[in-house]
């Protein structure tokens, strides 16, 4: 089943969408919101499936879906956390700095708590009020979580998840380093993430997904070009369930989190950094990786972060080379 929210008030309206992302159903008559879905699952998930059912059987009136239309599937939450799954990114951009790559990092998740009171729709332009702040795309697989109780274990964890989908968490690589001196973490840095037009139940994606994690490749252009084809089901050191079962160590999380699994990252064949597709490798998830990449191997960065007018496009494809949960397509602005 595939859900979406299409542009309506601050919560989006709540549709069903088909299998080949077409065509909607309006599910208003069961529940107005995903939110709402989300706090009453038991109740509502029979009632959004038989209708998604009935979508793809063409048996019920049915709209076109435009992506243009679509909100973040969840406009709001009440939590978004995203955590550092792919170590070898943490590991890379560490070794550029000439800093110590701690052992309990491969151990233990990092996670940061990111703001939740709006999101960018898929199709959203990238708000920039400045280019010496060094906006950066990650493109990121998330999950939306059920309740899941304080201290769950990492099968509780998993068995909480209810979709699953993609984000491009924006990134203001130049104001990090200086809310990090401070000790207290990210705040200005990390502006409005957006995400897939639709969010997926994990069943819709079959085999794609397993033991936490979505087995496909995680496509990234930029400005029209190729820029990362990397897997997203490879060198992920903590699956999903892991790092929802970290997120309610001390703490239960409420019906509607969103967990982030961090920027997607691939080691080379050989087991060094990534190359770019030009060169043969799966290229890259955000312009930090490749810029660290750059400094290790030339001394300096030479890749630019984003400008105004450049084009992010992030999607996941299926076997026939159709984009799973939609595709974020997101122009700079200044």
């Amino acid at each position: 089943m595939k859900l979406a929210s299409l542009k309506h008030g601050r919560d989006g309206r709540l549709v069903v969408v088909s299998s080949d992302l077409a065509w909607y159903a309006d599910a208003g008559h069961i529940v107005g919101t995903l939110q709402a879905a989300l706090d009453d699952w038991d109740r509502y998930e029979g009632a959004l499936r038989n209708l998604a059912t009935d979508l793809d059987h063409e048996v019920i009136p049915r709209e076109r879906f435009h992506e243009r239309d679509a909100a973040a599937p969840l406009p709001r939450a009440y939590q978004w956390a995203d955590g550092s799954a792919y170590v070898n990114h943490v590991a890379l951009v560490r070794q550029a700095r000439g800093a110590e790559m701690p052992e309990t990092f491969w151990h233990d998740p990092l996670m940061y708590q990111g703001g939740s009171d709006g999101f960018l729709g898929p199709r959203d332009p990238i708000p920039l009020a400045d280019e010496d702040w060094g906006c950066d795309l990650e493109a990121e697989v998330v999950v939306v979580t059920g309740d899941v109780p304080l201290g769950a274990s990492r099968e509780e964890a998993l068995a909480a998840v209810r979709l699953v989908g993609l984000t491009n968490d924006v990134s203001l690589r130049n104001l990090i380093p200086g809310e990090l001196a401070k000790g207290f973490g990210f705040f200005q840095s990390k502006p409005a993430s957006a995400f897939s037009p639709v969010f997926v139940t994990p069943d819709a994606l079959g085999d794609w997904w397993q033991d936490g994690k979505l087995h496909r490749k995680l496509m990234v252009d930029l400005n029209g070009q190729p820029f990362g084809r990397a897997e997203a089901g490879e060198d992920m050191t903590f699956d999903f369930g892991t790092l929802i079962a970290h997120a309610a160590k001390t703490r239960a999380l409420g019906a509607g989190t969103i967990i982030g699994s961090g920027t997607v990252s691939n080691r080379d064949a050989d087991g060094g950094p990534g190359k770019p597709i030009a060169q043969g490798g799966v290229g890259y998830s955000c312009l930090a990786e490749v810029r660290t990449v750059e400094t290790i191997r030339d001394g300096k960065p030479t890749t630019p972060f984003l400008k105004a007018g450049d084009t992010v496009r992030i999607w996941a494809e299926d076997d026939r080379h159709h984009p799973i949960f939609g595709t974020i397509e997101q122009t700079v602005g200044v």
